[in-house]
């Protein structure tokens, strides 16, 4: 008679903790959206690189600059809204690359922007689909 009342109880206990733990953002709402950004100069000279990453709402997420030898690639992560809108734009002294994603459909964003004397590459692709 014990055993079950034991049995019950716990069961009991793990629902209770499952449901705490699934509901922990609350109806309806995601988890932040992020980008993963790489830019890589496979130019002779280094570049400036300025990063802006903003919502269509006007947040601004991201921005730094950084230099960023010939033959290196500088990695970017940045957490950004769950909804909405979000747009990269990564310029140089006489080049830009800009990249957009919706964060409601897409968790995880992975762009690269490819820097090469006068020409600018930029690619990019929803990794982790909401």
């Amino acid at each position: 008679m014990h055993r079950r009342e034991l049995l019950t109880a716990t069961a009991a206990a793990a629902t209770v903790a499952t449901g705490a733990t699934a509901g922990c953002l609350g109806p309806g709402e995601n988890d932040p959206g992020r980008l993963d950004l790489t830019v890589r100069n496979d130019g002779d000279d280094p570049v400036e690189a300025d990063v802006l990453v903003e919502g269509d709402d006007g947040t601004r997420y991201e921005e730094t600059s950084d230099r960023i030898d010939p033959g290196v690639a500088r990695a970017f992560e940045v957490v950004v809204g769950e909804t909405g809108r979000h747009e990269v734009v990564v310029t140089g002294a006489d080049w830009e690359g800009r990249l957009a994603w919706e964060a409601g459909v897409c968790a995880l964003y992975d762009g690269r922007v490819v820097v090469d004397g006068e020409t600018v590459s930029v690619a990019g692709e929803c990794v982790d689909p909401r």
